[in-house]
């Protein structure tokens, strides 16, 4: 069947049932890993991911050490059994790809300054895969870093927006990405509340101008909705240490 027969919105509704500003729904746990000194798990739609960040501690190997500021490095992994069709083990063009635009994301929010010499490394694991595994992934990795106390200028906050059907919607599925006629993701940088600017920005497919502007504003208010999330699981983290219970997956 071609992609263009294929009806992604009928009767104003997309195939899920969510409106076209709708977020899927995302759960978020914090400090899940107990060697990590910090992570996150998070679902975000079908979405399944788990980041963990080791540092700042010493680089290896040496040489790679930067005597002005911390290296960070960002690793996105998806796991073999993560998609229908099992996937080979190891690296590929698109990790190696989203690896690098999420590194210089994050880069914008780390102080790498008070670190010299040292190494922030963030590895995430994509357990299942659906649409927005990238920005599944930033989000994890944003609240990662808070918990294992890296010192930060603010958060990520990370959703994409698709063009279906000639319409915008916020935080396309899997049948909206693989059909849809564009598809951008977005990542804010955002402090005491506001987003301050954009730390990443992709896209696939073709927009207007205006449908662009449209779609940037919508990907802000969706970005601000997940900064609340995001800023409630840690407390929520805090709160269970607190009382003296642990949160981490056994």
């Amino acid at each position: 069947m071609d992609s263009k027969d294929i009806k992604l919105i009928i009767d104003g509704k997309r195939l899920d049932g969510r409106g076209f500003e709708d977020l899927r729904p995302i759960k978020m746990r914090v400090g899940v890993l107990k060697r990590a000194d910090g992570s996150c798990y998070l679902e975000m739609g079908k979405n399944k991911v788990v980041a963990a960040v080791f540092g700042p501690r010493e680089v290896h190997p040496r040489h790679l050490a930067d005597p002005i500021k911390a290296v960070v490095r960002y690793r996105y992994n998806m796991a073999p059994f993560s998609v229908e069709e099992r996937k080979r083990p190891g690296p590929d063009r698109r990790s190696v790809e989203i690896s690098k635009v999420s590194r210089e994301a994050i880069e914008a929010i780390v102080m790498k300054e008070l670190f010299p010499r040292s190494g922030i490394d963030i590895f995430v694991e994509v357990l299942q895969a659906d649409a927005g595994s990238r920005t599944a992934c930033l989000n994890a990795a944003s609240v990662a870093l808070v918990d294992a106390g890296v010192p930060m200028k603010g958060m990520i906050s990370s959703v994409a927006v698709a063009k279906v059907d000639d319409v915008l919607v916020l935080d396309p599925m899997k049948e909206e990405d693989n059909y849809g006629q564009a598809d951008i993701p977005f990542a804010f940088f955002i402090r005491n509340d506001r987003i301050e600017s954009i730390a990443l920005l992709q896209m696939d497919g073709r927009v207007s101008k205006e449908e662009f502007v449209q779609a940037l504003e919508m990907a802000k208010r969706g970005a601000m909705k997940i900064y609340e999330m995001q800023k409630e699981a840690i407390k929520t983290k805090y709160i269970m240490e607190s009382e003296g219970e642990v949160n981490e997956i056994e």
